[in-house]
């Protein structure tokens, strides 16, 4: 399933899986929270969503390298410092946690489903193919980093 690599943006992905998400809540049985706790739940990761994002677009954007995730082959600069010295994939942990936000919002333990899907996939067709290319473009250096650094969290 190479044809798949570097094919569909991350954001595309994460909108599938949470589409998916909202159909297999509309066909269990809800968990309820209480609401108060439900929207505390909601905030805190839309802001740590949020956090990651804005984070790591700034950490991209400081060295003028591409945001581009689907022409990694476009990086200018290897970005290490910022989020970047906590986990390689700042943005796509942001996504995740947009996805276990909506997971809650939706009142469904099982549409957290769409979280390990979203993970497996940016994981094998996207994270993959962007290491090997930084591994081109970067060599030691990217490979001293990934060694210093996970791949999510």
């Amino acid at each position: 399933m190479k044809w798949l690599e570097l094919k569909i943006p991350p954001p595309i992905v994460a909108l599938l899986c949470a589409l998916a998400m909202w159909t297999i809540a509309s066909q269990t049985l809800p968990y309820f929270i209480r609401p108060e706790l439900k929207w505390s739940f909601i905030a805190l990761f839309i802001l740590i969503g949020l956090s990651f994002d804005i984070a790591g677009l700034l950490a991209f954007r400081s060295k003028k390298t591409t945001v581009n995730p689907l022409h990694p082959e476009k990086s200018s600069s290897l970005v290490t410092h910022s989020i970047y010295r906590i986990t390689r994939n700042p943005m796509y942990c942001g996504m995740a946690a947009f996805l276990i936000a909506w997971a809650v919002y939706l009142d469904s333990p099982m549409a957290l489903l769409g979280l390990p899907a979203f993970i497996f996939y940016i994981s094998y067709f996207q994270i993959i193919p962007e290491e090997k290319m930084l591994i081109k473009l970067f060599g030691d250096a990217f490979i001293e980093y990934q060694t210093q650094v996970r791949r999510w969290l």
